[in-house]
């Protein structure tokens, strides 16, 4: 008795915990009409992983099965010994396509492109273009959202719609029905940029052109969407206070994610020392005036939470393309307001938890008013000043070239610390001289 086929939904449920055999030995069981549909869905990473694990023969049937710009991300994920075997597995014409994919940066428009697009030429009559088509249809194309009017330069003239063209009079010709106002991107791109734009125009496919203006090829869609996902969980590990990771979380081995995280670990917590010494300069008042220390976790929390939100917030704006460079004195004005009003709402909570605890329990002594308005001046001071530091550290990052991604939220509540102590001490000197201090 043979067991059961494995549908699509039962692999994917697991597959997150699966070993690389173990996800061999389940892709192999998956119900043949599936399998194909499921091993196009996957990562260029797991695609890596099943393609090195199945026999030549096997390996050679699933690989031609990708198109060129996918088959060209497998080959910059496998390990450099396997890329040249890979390659050999392909048809002279495909191995072509995807050697000049490879010629490209990975996270570049170039790289991303498919060469295989719907093209036509302007002197074609609607007939004849839609003959064509049909037939290009039947080859390699990767996917017809639009088709591209070239001249024999294979210069991109213009676009014609699907819609456009079935709707023309057969004998009008292509340039008479085209759009030439064709929004295009170099291929060169980075390709988040390349998402911006398809983001902008609300686009399905997006041409990719030399810098001479040939037409090499098509982004789509379905490209951007990895590409967006990809540039997001990278982000968020940043912002989380560690190097991105390159593979998934579960793929990652035990050392490779130790490095990721140690550094920063290892940077954040040398900058905490600064805190500890900072501690012991106002060690003194600290002994005179014992209450200080209370909220002194309150006082930094508060300064690196509020510039961790503006950290968070000036990010996610500029991989947005939101906010740019020239922006940043915009930026200062918004965030000193935003900073202050913060404050003063804190501030008043502050306040009023410190008399509601001396009414309730004695907590603060006979100085409590003058407690209470130290809190609350260094809430002030402190949220403005972490607010400020917050929204002004991506720009200086990425003024240095640095991926603005870099400044996390972690870095900037380590930087408030030190500063927030300084402001807290001072304020308390100011308020409380004369009487506690």
């Amino acid at each position: 008795m043979t067991e059961a086929p494995l549908t699509v939904d039962d692999v994917r449920g697991i597959w997150p915990i699966l070993s690389t055999n173990e996800r061999v030995e389940a892709f192999q069981q998956v119900e043949r009409a599936e399998s194909g549909t499921f091993f196009l869905g996957l990562s260029a990473h797991e695609q890596v992983e099943i393609l090195l694990s199945l026999p030549r023969g096997e390996r050679r049937l699933w690989f031609r099965l990708l198109p060129p710009d996918d088959t060209a991300d497998v080959v910059q994920h496998a390990p450099d010994d396997e890329r040249e075997g890979l390659l050999e597995l392909l048809d002279p014409p495909t191995r072509r396509e995807v050697t000049a994919l490879l010629a490209y940066a990975e996270d570049a428009a170039g790289g991303l492109m498919s060469p295989r697009f719907a093209r036509l030429r302007p002197e074609m009559s609607v007939g004849e273009a839609i003959r064509y088509l049909q037939r290009q249809a039947q080859e390699k194309l990767e996917t017809i959202y639009y088709a591209y009017v070239l001249d024999r330069e294979q210069r991109l003239c213009g676009v014609v719609s699907f819609r456009d063209l079935f709707s023309a009079q057969p004998g009008k010709s292509i340039a008479e029905v085209m759009r030439t106002e064709v929004v295009s991107v170099p291929d060169t791109m980075e390709d988040e940029e390349v998402a911006r734009v398809i983001a902008r125009h609300n686009l399905d496919a997006l041409p990719v052109v030399d810098e001479d203006g040939r037409m090499k090829g098509i982004v789509t869609i379905d490209d951007i969407v990895h590409v967006v996902q990809e540039a997001a969980t990278e982000d968020i590990q940043k912002l989380g206070g560690m190097e991105a990771l390159e593979t998934p979380y579960m793929q990652t081995r035990l050392v490779d994610m130790i490095k990721k995280r140690a550094g920063w670990l290892s940077a954040l917590f040398l900058g905490e020392l600064l805190t500890a010494s900072a501690m012991a300069h106002y060690e003194d008042r600290i002994a005179r005036a014992v209450v200080l220390a209370l909220f002194l976790p309150l006082i930094m929390s508060s300064g690196g939470n509020s510039g961790g939100q503006a950290t968070t917030l000036i990010i996610r704006a500029m991989a947005l393309g939101e906010i740019t460079m020239g922006d940043w004195w915009r930026i200062v004005r918004r965030e000193l307001t935003a900073g202050l009003a913060l404050g003063i709402i804190l501030a008043t909570i502050g306040a009023v938890r410190v008399v509601a605890w001396q009414g309730l329990f004695h907590s603060y002594g006979e100085h409590y008013l003058l407690v209470a308005a130290t809190v609350a001046t260094s809430l002030v001071g402190v949220v403005t000043w972490g607010t400020l530091a917050g929204s002004m550290l991506p720009f200086v990052i990425r003024r240095f070239g640095f991926d603005p991604a870099s400044a996390s939220a972690p870095f900037v509540a380590t930087l408030v610390d030190v500063t927030g102590l300084i402001i807290y001490f001072n304020a308390a000197e100011l308020v409380l001289g004369g009487s506690l201090l």
